[in-house]
């Protein structure tokens, strides 16, 4: 399934959903939207090689948790596809970006734009942090660093079963400070696991605040390499720059892409909120009313009529 749109407008799209989003519901997750539009963009409009949805474009309802008396549960995968060995397979190892992830799927048309209607309501698939059977989601990854894991063991196996399609994770720069994160590196390393690849949104920002006032990380890159992995760093706003990294040799390694990116990118007002961007609540009618014509602004739309 391929998109006609250029990768740059569904950048865009992203931007513009999750703002008026935003707007209408007084919050949201601005930020990632700001730093990870191109590489989810990219990711579904581009790289990844998926196959038809095989969900209905409108989300349906919770359908209960996996047991033998829950026969038809399904996870979000669906909307990426099946699971076809010649396929591959995407991790949203930071659930808290599930609302840009919803906006993509919009955006590529994998899901109905009412489906972003349907965010944290009570009994709604479609969950603000995001979960197995949510759009788009294959498991429960949270931001503890359980992504990359998750995607080693898959890529492991797959291997194994001498499968072509690729492994792949979207991750955020926070989960380096997870141990798991590095173990599942080294395993990698020591396993020869090359079908895994990896785009994380290094944005210097995490619920707390900025990453270096939670803990100072330091050369991301030099620690990927020094535990096995190949590594490249690229800005994560450059299209192209994403198109050369995933040519990076990698034999016998994982490929992780740092991509590092500006949490106000094409929403310049956000930086009044810095380093408080994590989830974007306005303080006043007069910041959201200010918010709202700046960032539209930007984005080249009209100011969202949040009133009705």
């Amino acid at each position: 399934m391929r998109n006609d749109r250029s990768t740059e407008d569904v950048a865009l799209g992203i931007r513009r959903r999750v703002f008026e989003h935003a707007m209408r519901n007084n919050g949201g997750y601005l930020s990632q939207a700001c730093s990870a539009g191109e590489q989810l963009a990219w990711l579904y409009n581009e790289e990844l090689k998926l196959g038809e949805p095989t969900l209905p474009p409108v989300p349906k309802p919770f359908g209960g948790v996996p047991s033998a008396d829950n026969p038809d549960y399904h996870t979000g995968a669906g909307y990426n596809g099946p699971a076809a060995p010649d396929y591959d397979r995407l991790f949203i190892a930071p659930a808290h970006y599930a609302l840009v992830a919803y906006a993509t799927l919009i955006e590529v048309g994998r899901m109905a734009p009412e489906g972003l209607d349907m965010f944290n309501k009570d009994g709604s698939s479609v969950e603000m942090i995001g979960a197995e059977h949510s759009p788009g989601m294959e498991v429960h990854n949270g931001t503890l660093g359980i992504g990359l894991s998750t995607a080693a063991g898959l890529a492991w196996g797959r291997a194994r079963r001498g499968e072509a399609g690729r492994t792949w994770v979207f991750m955020s720069d926070g989960e380096v400070q997870e141990g798991q994160t590095w173990e599942a590196v080294q395993a990698c390393a020591h396993h020869g696991i090359d079908n895994l690849y990896a785009i994380m949104d290094v944005n210097a920002q995490q619920c707390d605040g900025a990453m270096d006032t939670v803990m100072e990380v330091g050369d991301i890159r030099r620690k990927f390499l020094t535990f096995g992995a190949a590594c490249v760093e690229i800005d994560g706003h450059d299209l192209d720059a994403m198109r050369d990294a995933v040519r990076e040799p990698h034999e016998g390694k994982p490929l992780i892409i740092l991509a590092h990116t500006n949490p106000f990118h094409t929403m310049g007002i956000l930086e009044e909120r810095f380093p408080r961007l994590h989830y974007v609540r306005f303080k006043s009618e007069d910041e959201r009313a200010r918010m709202n014509a700046s960032i539209a602004k930007d984005l080249g739309v009209e100011p969202v009529d949040y009133a009705h």
